[in-house]
């Protein structure tokens, strides 16, 4: 099935999005991270379109969506998640599943403590919730910019976003047999997109706000024990940013979550289409059967 590249419009900012299968079939969000958009999906979307309505969209200051200026609009996390629950409802859409990746993680999972009616399952690759997911080497220079925003701890935060940052974040922890997977495409397309005019002030302002998201640990915890929701962790066992730690951490509060740690690194789906895709269908398929089963009792 063929994917259709489409925009909304919210708040006067056009959203980007790409969106494949029937129009009646369960929903199932796509939110990216960083520094990536809704080519992250590529692959994985026309796996799984026979099935479900996939609606991938850029998050504002990413991919084809629109990318004021820093002083031109608050690139905050909470403002991110604020739009996207605007674009869902323009969309129309009452409920969805969520693939939360990455940056798309925080995001997605503010939309479920917004509404946690409209959330009907979890799929994270590589989408942390909890600090013993984040990668000591990784996240130091992160976390010194959250600490003291000045010159020098910019600097190393900037290289993040560099070509060299960006092509290390989807090669690392993938095996040597795996490389010829992941390709060069896709990261060239993320550089290309972070060099534009005033992505960087644009950046440094959404990592600086990372900090917003450990606040709401506590209140993620709180809805997974609450809600139990369905939660399907598809993970890159060798991911230095968001390590495995965090996705096992999610059993502690969703006794029923299943994990799967896959020989990969960040951007799993480089290298894991197919089985993530398929373990998506299993999973999701035993949700639906579950529904089915408690409605008719």
């Amino acid at each position: 099935m063929m994917t259709a590249h489409r925009t909304a419009t919210v708040r006067g900012l056009d959203i980007h999005y790409r969106e494949a299968g029937p129009a009646d079939a369960p929903v199932l969000l796509l939110l990216h991270g960083f520094p990536s958009s809704s080519h992250m999906f590529r692959d994985l979307i026309p796996l799984l379109a026979d099935r479900y309505r996939l609606i991938a969209p850029d998050h504002i200051g990413f991919g084809r969506s629109s990318a004021p200026g820093a002083s031109d609009f608050a690139y905050t996390f909470a403002e991110l998640a604020e739009i996207t629950a605007e674009f869902t409802e323009r969309l129309g859409l009452k409920e969805y599943a969520l693939y939360i990746q990455d940056y798309g993680a925080p995001i997605g999972l503010r939309l479920a403590l917004a509404h946690p009616e409209r959330v009907t399952a979890i799929v994270t690759q590589n989408g942390n919730a909890y600090e013993e997911g984040l990668g000591k080497e990784a996240w130091a220079p992160v976390l010194a910019l959250i600490a003291e925003r000045t010159p020098q701890t910019e600097a190393p935060v900037r290289e993040i976003s560099s070509p060299d940052g960006i092509k290390w974040q989807y090669l690392h922890g993938v095996p040597e047999d795996l490389r010829h997977l992941v390709s060069p495409d896709a990261y060239e397309h993320d550089a290309a997109l972070m060099a534009r005019p005033g992505q960087s002030e644009i950046q440094l302002d959404l990592i600086s706000d990372y900090g917003s998201n450990f606040a709401l640990y506590p209140a993620f915890h709180d809805y997974f024990r609450t809600s139990q929701v369905p939660l399907l962790a598809v993970w890159g066992a060798h991911d230095e940013i968001f390590v495995p730690a965090g996705a096992l951490a999610y059993q502690r509060d969703l006794p029923k979550a299943e994990i799967h740690l896959l020989p990969t690194g960040h951007f799993a789906l480089e290298t894991h289409a197919p089985q993530i895709a398929g373990l998506i269908r299993d999973f999701l398929g035993r949700q639906s059967v579950d529904t089915a089963t408690r409605a008719a009792a």
